[in-house]
């Protein structure tokens, strides 16, 4: 079959008529391969081969019952997924290299062995003995799963559609697999698709349950076209900090699911354990009657969770004062310190402002804009803000404070962990919350700081 060139960018896909030293389309440097693409045959020829498909209804009355999911012992993976993963379908878990990718899935194909249920570990970067000896570290040597080493595409999708008994398939990773028919290297545009493409309609034909593992760039995007993405049935992200012990997954895309559940984890010798109460987990070391920290009670998917969001405004030495920020969007902070300092007259410019979200937890909801805003506040004013007190609401760039969802689910979790008093936007209507919570309502951001005692 005649071959053809072609110059796929590594980090987002595009192809380039010819070689270049930067990507048109992502800007990224170096990035553009050459690769060797198979032609394929004429339209007319394709045409001829196609058929009428044939089309059922949505529900008919000898409709199959639901599928059952698979529970895998770990409720903080069920709860991110949905319920538990869905039979035939596909997901992908990203994550930064070592933060434990790996041993999450070893540790999940063995709970998911201990129901007698057939679970397969494929890896491409190790031996087997080396998954043997990581199984030995985290104390599950025991468990009843298939390990195998493997590359080639083409052979796992014949051993899923000859193994209709395995349930589940861990791939490590689908960036080392490859199919033979293509000339380019494992890790290519063109082979991430490819071999993607084949196993997923292995897995799709068999109902078996495939979970991918995907390498990230620099950037924290998983590597590879994006098409990738889009072709599974769930995107899982892996976050964390090595300095901290504490690990995120979160839901970006789910199928059969919510999407931003987050599932929350911890990091010991003895592998993954999972925190089903991560808010008394993330406060555990909070100091009280101390500047410029704050506890903003925030959603997470259908979870609520209280975090501290800590704050430190000193005069700054440089004609540019610096914004370091951890765990939340520098650009969010750069509007926010805008409205205070233009709307409300609180002395920020020419000041280094550091925020940073305790636990290495990442916050993406717009209502920590008012939790934030109270740490900034404290700083300024070296007045620690009232004891066991939550903050949450969006600020507006008119100053006014905004309403936010699921207002009596963050309510409710704060007063279960002992606070007192929650500082909120004021609701549109009356609502009747059997709350033991001293609630302080605000329109905008001057009656917040003068609730807060002012800036003097």
């Amino acid at each position: 079959m005649a071959k053809n060139t072609q110059y796929h960018c590594q980090q987002c896909g595009s192809v380039a008529p010819k070689w270049a030293g930067r990507c048109e389309s992502c800007g990224a440097w170096n990035s553009i391969v050459e690769e060797q693409i198979s032609s394929r045959p004429s339209l007319a020829k394709s045409a001829k081969s196609g058929r009428k498909i044939d089309f059922s209804p949505l529900e008919t009355e000898n409709s199959k019952p639901a599928m059952k999911r698979l529970k895998c012992g770990i409720s903080e993976f069920d709860r991110v997924t949905g319920g538990g993963i869905v039979p035939g379908s596909v997901l992908l878990i990203g994550g930064d290299p070592g933060i434990g990718k790996s041993t999450l899935l070893l540790q999940l194909v063995c709970k998911l062995s201990e129901n007698n249920q057939q679970t397969v570990y494929i890896t491409g970067e190790e031996s087997a003995d080396q998954v043997r000896l990581r199984g030995q570290r985290l104390g599950i040597k025991d468990a009843k799963i298939g390990i195998a080493t493997a590359t080639n595409a083409s052979d796992i999708a014949e051993t899923i559609r000859r193994s209709p008994e395995i349930e589940l398939i861990i791939i490590d990773s689908i960036q080392t697999m490859y199919l033979p028919a293509l000339d380019s290297a494992p890790g290519t545009v063109s082979q991430v698709r490819a071999a993607a493409q084949e196993l997923i309609q292995a897995a799709k034909t068999s109902n078996t349950a495939l979970i991918f593992v995907g390498h990230v760039t620099k950037d924290g995007a998983i590597a590879g076209p994006r098409v990738l993405e889009h072709m599974v049935d769930c995107v899982l992200h892996f976050e964390g900090d090595r300095s901290h012990h504490f690990r995120i997954l979160r839901g970006i895309k789910n199928r059969f699911g919510a999407t931003d559940e987050i599932g929350v984890f911890e990091m010991t010798a003895a592998g993954l354990q999972q925190i089903t109460n991560p808010s008394e987990l993330f406060l555990a070391e909070r100091k009280n009657e101390v500047a410029g920290t704050a506890v903003f009670a925030g959603i997470e998917g259908s979870r609520p969770l209280l975090v501290e969001i800590e704050a430190l405004v000193a005069p700054s030495p440089l004609a540019s004062p610096r914004r370091n920020v951890v765990g939340w969007d520098s650009s969010r902070l750069a509007m926010l310190t805008a409205v205070l300092e233009a709307r409300c007259g609180l002395p920020l410019s020419g000041r280094d402002i550091f925020l940073n979200v305790a636990g290495g937890m990442k916050i993406q909801e717009p209502a920590a804009d008012l939790a934030v805003a109270a740490a900034l506040i404290s700083s300024v004013t070296t007045r620690p803000l009232p004891s066991r007190s939550v903050f949450f609401g969006e600020v507006a760039l008119s100053a006014e404070i905004r309403q936010v969802s699921q207002i009596e689910q963050r309510l409710k979790e704060a007063e279960k962990l002992g606070f007192e008093k929650a500082f909120l936007p004021k609701p549109r209507k009356k609502t009747n919350l059997n709350l033991s919570l001293d609630l302080s309502y605000s329109e905008n951001l001057s009656d917040f700081i003068d609730i807060l005692g002012g800036i003097s």
